[in-house]
C-alpha cells in the first residue's frame, strides 16, 4: 500500500493568520466596546424620537380641540347674524311700507358685517392651519 500524501488543506490554525498579539486583542476589545456604545446611542435616538413624536402627536390633538371649539363658536356667531339679517329683512318689509330704499341699505349693512365677520374666520382658520 501507498504512504498517504498530505494533500490536505491547510488547518484552520493556520488559515486564520498569526496569533493574535494582546496589543491587538486590547484594540479588538476596545473595537468591540465602542461597537456597543453606538448601537446603545442608537437604542437612545430612537428611544427619543418615540418620546418626541409621541409629545408632537398629543400637541396636535390639543390643538386640534381647541381648533374646533374655537370654529364651533364663530360658526354659532355667524348663524346667529344670519338669522338676524333675515329676522331684519322681514321686520325691515313691514316697517318700511315701500321705503325700500331703507331696507336695502340695512340689508345691505347686516350683510356686510356678517360677510365681514365670515372672512375673519376663515382667515383664522387658514392661519391657524398654516402654523
Amino acid at each position: 500500500m501507498a504512504a498517504k500524501s498530505n494533500s490536505r488543506s491547510p488547518s484552520r490554525k493556520s488559515r486564520r493568520g498569526p496569533a493574535p498579539t494582546p496589543p491587538m486583542k486590547a484594540a479588538y476589545g476596545d473595537i468591540k466596546q465602542g461597537v456597543r456604545h453606538v448601537e446603545k446611542s442608537i437604542d437612545e435616538v430612537q428611544k427619543g424620537l418615540r418620546k418626541a413624536e409621541k409629545a408632537i402627536e398629543a400637541q396636535a390633538r390639543a390643538r386640534i380641540r381647541e381648533l374646533r371649539k374655537e370654529a364651533k363658536g364663530q360658526l354659532a356667531s355667524l348663524k346667529a347674524k344670519r338669522r338676524e339679517a333675515a329676522h331684519l329683512g322681514k321686520n325691515l318689509l313691514a316697517a318700511a311700507e315701500g321705503s325700500w330704499q331703507d331696507v336695502k341699505q340695512s340689508a345691505d349693512q347686516v350683510l356686510a358685517d356678517a360677510r365681514a365677520t365670515a372672512s375673519s374666520i376663515a382667515d383664522r382658520i387658514r392661519t391657524a392651519l398654516q402654523t
